[in-house]
């Protein structure tokens, strides 16, 4: 077992993310986005909000969406952060770098250029590419990690229903790893991987 702080994700090959909506979002703002990651049997694992409050934060979320800088800490159930993920100002190339609590690098999820698909690629702390993602346009709730031409895992956007998703981004993700032999630090880069997605394609800036 780890003894690291945070969730041994080695113990689950499913957990789901689901965003933390709030009140605000209804009106059409876009608040600090927060998500608890559970168990398929409901465990709570984790919780990763958006830092950067105030009206600067505010505004930047308003005008910028996702290509605004970011940071998303994430913390156990009793408050301690295990791991950050950073995401710096980009027209392009954008990138969403990702750390343990001690500044450790676990790698980056590096958006590449695509016209008729989402395509990622995921790069271990050497910055060698470990995974890619190419999710066609059709298939806009599925995205595939695959290694050696090899599916490993995949995340799935679970609907949360027509009037849901006209008013709030609020969204549930499951994060499936079907090669049990990927490490902990791929396992928790893949985590950080499912909300750079939904900041990246279903936060209402993306979709704008």
């Amino acid at each position: 077992m780890s003894n690291r702080p945070g969730p041994n994700m080695s113990q689950h090959s499913q957990v789901l993310v689901r965003q933390r909506h709030e009140l605000a979002e209804w009106f059409g703002f876009e608040t600090r986005n927060k998500y608890e990651v559970i168990s398929s049997s409901g465990q709570a694992l984790a919780f990763a909000a958006e830092q950067g409050r105030g009206i600067v934060g505010l505004m930047l979320r308003q005008l910028l969406g996702h290509w605004r800088r970011f940071e998303l800490h994430f913390f156990t159930p009793d408050r301690q952060e295990f791991m950050r993920a950073v995401h710096p100002f980009r027209w392009y190339f954008e990138e969403l770098m990702v750390a343990d609590s001690q500044g450790r690098s676990l790698g980056r999820v590096v958006k590449r250029f695509a016209i008729l698909s989402k395509k990622f690629d995921v790069r271990d702390a050497s910055d060698q590419v470990v995974m890619t993602v190419s999710s066609p346009i059709w298939k806009i709730w599925t995205f595939p990690f695959e290694r050696n031409g090899r599916q490993v895992a995949v995340v799935r956007k679970k609907w949360s229903g027509l009037l849901a998703e006209a008013f709030t981004d609020k969204d549930t993700f499951s994060l499936e790893i079907e090669d049990p032999s990927l490490n902990e630090d791929m396992r928790r880069l893949l985590l950080a991987a499912a909300l750079y997605i939904d900041l990246m394609f279903f936060e209402k800036k993306a979709q704008n």
